[in-house]
């Protein structure tokens, strides 16, 4: 079997910058790129444009922004791998990582493998994904071609009034479509969006399907009543140059089988200003464990603590009366 330092699951800016942080400090680094139910490339490899990872004046595609960091994490040293990781056994050290018919071994393990967004599907929501479909107002609402053009938010809960709140700084128009009555925020963000002059609430409502226009991104939704939502009406048109879905996350923890502690919703549990697992020698970075920021770049910087805690964890206690400075 093989053996290894520090094995890195996932594909994103975590797991790349924590592989780049953990093989520079010298330690033998593996990055298994997927995890069930994610294949290798993460999120960022269905967005079209990055504009705020950055470094990138004019924007970065999302596939060519991972391919410079798997390239990077390549040059520093880490070997990298387009397998996915199936299973793991943290019952003892060395770890068990198994990755199809094969298995390695870790003396720490980085877990990196994000949360990915709930979709909803209608016609032509997987054509206009990334095209004027996201699930991410911070990463895709401030595009030039969303400013001051009407938009829409689909969802209820705090997600969805958070989006709506950023989207009406910049959008003419902020419609969010919401199948209840009533929206499940939090008193202070209800208030906080629909007190906003350009906000307003679709009740009872539901997206049945999305146009392009002649460029291929997103023209128009076509609105219908939910379920069981009282009369039913014809779906009407409604121009939007942006559709943002705020209907939850889910993260990549499952593979895990249980071993290492969780939320409710499934995010790793780390310790308060550390990505350190319950599982001695196991720490998590990215979105697998933030289930509030879901940035690329917040994800990256738990990446860096987690090499930086993986290696420290590795290294022998110093002798008495002697400093390892």
């Amino acid at each position: 079997m093989e053996e290894w330092d520090i094995v890195v699951i996932g594909s994103g800016p975590a797991a790349h910058t924590a592989a780049i942080y953990a093989s520079r400090a010298g330690r033998r680094t593996l990055l298994l790129e997927g995890a069930p139910p994610l294949v290798p490339g993460g999120q960022l490899t269905t967005t079209a444009g990055v504009e705020n990872f950055p470094g990138f004046p004019e924007g970065v595609a999302g596939p060519e922004l991972m391919e410079r960091m798997r390239e990077q994490s390549v040059r520093c040293g880490a070997t990298v791998r387009a397998e996915t990781a199936t299973a793991v056994d943290l019952s003892r050290r060395p770890f068990r990582v198994s990755a199809g018919p094969r298995a390695v071994s870790a003396a720490a393990l980085v877990v990196a493998t994000g949360a990915t967004a709930r979709r909803l599907h209608f016609e032509g929501s997987e054509a206009l994904w990334g095209r004027g479909i996201s699930a991410c107002a911070v990463c895709d609402g401030a595009l030039p071609r969303l400013r001051g053009r009407p938009v829409a938010v689909v969802g209820g809960g705090d997600s969805a009034m958070e989006q709506a709140c950023f989207l009406a700084r910049r959008a003419s128009r902020v419609l969010v479509v919401h199948r209840g009555g009533a929206l499940r925020a939090s008193a202070a963000l209800r208030r906080r969006a629909l007190g906003l002059p350009n906000v307003a609430v679709l009740w009872r409502s539901v997206v049945e399907r999305a146009e392009s226009d002649a460029r291929g991104d997103l023209r128009r939704i076509w609105v219908g009543s939910a379920a069981g939502g009282g009369t039913t009406r014809p779906a009407r048109p409604l121009d939007v140059a942006g559709l943002f879905l705020a209907v939850g996350h889910e993260p990549a923890s499952a593979f895990l089988g249980g071993q290492v502690a969780t939320d409710a919703e499934g995010y790793v549990a780390t310790a308060p200003g550390s990505t350190a697992t319950s599982v001695a020698g196991v720490f998590a970075a990215g979105d697998v464990a933030d289930r509030r920021w879901r940035q690329a770049v917040t994800a990256a910087g738990t990446g860096c603590m987690a090499a930086l805690e993986a290696d420290a964890f590795l290294s022998p206690p110093a002798a008495p009366g002697r400093s390892r400075l």
